[in-house]
């Protein structure tokens, strides 16, 4: 009997643990996910899935949409090298046979991981076709949502200059296409120092990039109607330009409605300005490291000032979820949107409900 008692309560304090385990501690509504570096987030119909790295590892780990039961960390790999740091870091997105994470390490190369039927994640392919060419370390991925995937990053091969490279996979990250030149500066480099976006849908592929043209470090945008297979001449967004000779650090953020409007956010001077193509600037508020995304013909924009995560609303008002910097935003569907970001090397999380 006293056998019996003692089991039973060992299995409440096991169930308690897991139960501890799998909900993310919450401060103010912020989850408290991981230890690491550089978060990257994908959505499909079920779950959140998250990537980030912790030194030489990266890792993973998933819940439902609304984010209330982050599985265990899982570590996919260990990388030699990783790099996670400076708007650099693994990155994920979602196809109709799960989420697909690309990385690279210090020499520059560039590796894919998928899962196998038993669920179990392995390195499948590395993506750049030419040895140690992303010396930089800056990663864009992202997926009809079906099997196709676009990879981009900044490439150094031939001639020492950064330019803009990329890859397709038609079967969910198993294997990368022969890599394309999508953009190359006739100044000699695009802007070194930061990270380019890459949205898809359908055909569609749109990747925005902050170049380096005549003095000034703008952002542009360029697209392919036909799966990545080609692009056209980019084009600047916004009026004014930003002419300054250093290292901005700030990509920006791209993102698509269900109507097929693109919608663009970045940082000039100390300012975050958001702009459809070919139309002008607005000025949403001070700071740098924005992000945006959209969910029912709505768009949520977020930054980091003084410390602060700051979230633009659809109504226009701002809104501090937390402290840190680097975050970024997913729709989570149903009026829901995720954000994820880094704070003191801790990876958290916030679901905004509009």
């Amino acid at each position: 009997m006293i056998i019996n008692k003692i089991l039973l309560a060992v299995l409440i304090n096991v169930i308690f643990l897991l139960s501890c385990k799998n909900h993310p501690e919450k401060n103010n509504g912020v989850m408290q996910i991981g230890r690491g570096q550089m978060p990257s987030v994908a959505c499909d119909e079920n779950s959140l899935d998250i990537v980030f790295g912790s030194n030489d590892s990266i890792m993973y780990t998933s819940s439902d949409r609304q984010g209330n039961s982050f599985s265990s960390l899982v570590l996919i790999d260990t990388l030699h090298g990783l790099v996670a740091y400076a708007t650099r870091g693994p990155q994920i997105s979602a196809t109709k046979n799960g989420s697909v994470i690309i990385a690279v390490n210090k020499a520059g190369n560039i590796y894919s991981y998928t899962k196998d039927n038993s669920g179990k994640w392995a390195r499948s392919a590395k993506v750049n076709d030419l040895d140690t060419t992303d010396k930089e370390g800056f990663l864009g991925l992202s997926s009809d949502g079906v099997n196709n995937l676009f990879a981009i990053w900044t490439d150094v091969r031939n001639d020492k200059h950064n330019k803009l490279f990329g890859a397709r996979s038609t079967d969910g990250g198993k294997t990368w296409s022969k890599n394309i030149l999508v953009y190359a500066s006739p100044d000699g480099n695009i802007c070194e120092c930061c990270k380019p976006s890459v949205v898809m849908k359908g055909q569609h592929v749109m990747v925005m990039f902050r170049n380096w043209l005549h003095g000034n470090r703008d952002l542009y945008l360029t697209e392919s109607f036909d799966g990545g297979h080609s692009f056209g001449e980019p084009a600047k967004l916004g009026i004014d330009s930003w002419a300054i000779n250093a290292c901005p650090m700030d990509g920006g953020g791209l993102t698509i409605n269900d109507d097929g409007v693109i919608e663009t956010v970045w940082r000039r001077k100390s300012n975050i300005y958001a702009c459809k193509p070919g139309q002008p600037e607005t000025k949403l508020g001070e700071g740098k490291n924005c992000t945006v995304t959209t969910v029912n013909h709505q768009n949520i924009y977020a930054w980091t000032n003084n410390g602060n995560i700051i979230c633009s609303l659809p109504d226009g008002s701002q809104k501090i979820i937390g402290k840190g910097m680097l975050p970024v935003l997913k729709s989570a569907g149903d009026g829901d949107v995720f954000c994820v970001w880094e704070n003191d090397k801790q990876i958290e999380g916030y679901i905004l409900h509009l």
